[in-house]
C-alpha cells in the first residue's frame, strides 16, 4: 500500500506547490496558469479536446501496431538467417539515427494523406527498439537447448516457436514499453512539424492555435492529456509485463 501510495502523495505535493507558487507570486496566467485553472480549462474545452485527443489516440497505437506487427516479423527473419540480418540491419539502423523532425517534411511532400504520413513518422519512432529488443531477445536463448534442439532436428519453425520465443518475450516487453512512448513522441512531433488544421486533427495542432492565441491555460490542458495518455499506455504496458512474466521472469519478482 505504501509503495502506492508514495508516488501518489508526491505528485499531490507537487500540484500543490505549484498551486501556492502561482497564487504566492501572482503570476500571470498567460505566463504559468495554477493547475485548478488548468482543470477548469479542460473541463470548459473537454468536447473541443476529445476529438482531437481521439485523432492522436489513432495515430499512436496505429504506429505501435504496424511497429510491433513489423518489428517481430523482421526479428523472426533475422534470427532464422544471419545473411539477412547482416544486409537488412543496417537499414533500420539508419530509419532509427535519422532525426524525425528532420525528415517529416519529405514526407508530408511524398505522402499525399497527412494522416498517413503522420502514421508513417511515428511508426519510424517507434519501429526500432521494438526490432532490435527482440533480436536481441531471439539471440538470446541458451546455448546448451540450442544444441538440445538440434540434437533432436527441430526444424527452424519449431526452434522459433518453442524456444526463441519464450526467450525474446521479457526482450520484446522492454522494447514494447520504449516504442509505447516514442510512438506517441513521434505522432506529436509529425503533427507539429505539418502544422495541420482542422477538425481532423490531434493534440498538437490544438497546442499550436492556443499558442499562436497566447492561451497558455488551453495549452496546459492539452498537454495534460497528452502526459496522461503516455502515462497509461506505460501502466497497461506494465501491467502486461505483470500478467506475462511475472510467473516465471526474475524482472517481475519482488
Amino acid at each position: 500500500m505504501m509503495a502506492r501510495l508514495v508516488p501518489a502523495l508526491t505528485l499531490l505535493g507537487l500540484l500543490l506547490a505549484w498551486e501556492a507558487l502561482v497564487r504566492v507570486a501572482q503570476i500571470p496566467h498567460y505566463t504559468l496558469p495554477a493547475p485548478s485553472l488548468v482543470l477548469q480549462t479542460l473541463v470548459a474545452n473537454f468536447g473541443s479536446l476529445a476529438g482531437s485527443w481521439w485523432f492522436t489516440l489513432k495515430i499512436t497505437f496505429g504506429a505501435l501496431a504496424l511497429a510491433c506487427a513489423g518489428g517481430v516479423l523482421i526479428a523472426a527473419m533475422f534470427a532464422l538467417s544471419r545473411p539477412l540480418e547482416n544486409a537488412l540491419f543496417p537499414v533500420a539502423v539508419v530509419l532509427q539515427v535519422t532525426p524525425i523532425v528532420a525528415i517529416a517534411p519529405l514526407i508530408l511532400i511524398y505522402v499525399e494523406s497527412t494522416t498517413a504520413a503522420l502514421l508513417l513518422c511515428a511508426w519510424i519512432v517507434a519501429f526500432f527498439p521494438i526490432l532490435s529488443n527482440t533480436v536481441i531477445g531471439l539471440r538470446a536463448a541458451d546455448a546448451n537447448l540450442r544444441d538440445l534442439f538440434r540434437l533432436y532436428r527441430a526444424t527452424p519453425l519449431q526452434r522459433l516457436r518453442l524456444l526463441l520465443v519464450p526467450s525474446a518475450l521479457p526482450y520484446f516487453i522492454a522494447g514494447l514499453k520504449i516504442s509505447g512512448g516514442l510512438s506517441l513522441i513521434g505522432a506529436v512531433t509529425a503533427e507539429m512539424v505539418a502544422g495541420a488544421a482542422g477538425r481532423e486533427t490531434g493534440l498538437a495542432s490544438r497546442i499550436l492555435e492556443a499558442s499562436f492565441r497566447t492561451e497558455t491555460p488551453k495549452m496546459f490542458a492539452a498537454l495534460t492529456l497528452l502526459v496522461a495518455t503516455g502515462v497509461m499506455i506505460f501502466w497497461a504496458f506494465n501491467a502486461l509485463s505483470r500478467a506475462l512474466l511475472g510467473r516465471w521472469h526474475a524482472s517481475q519478482q519482488d
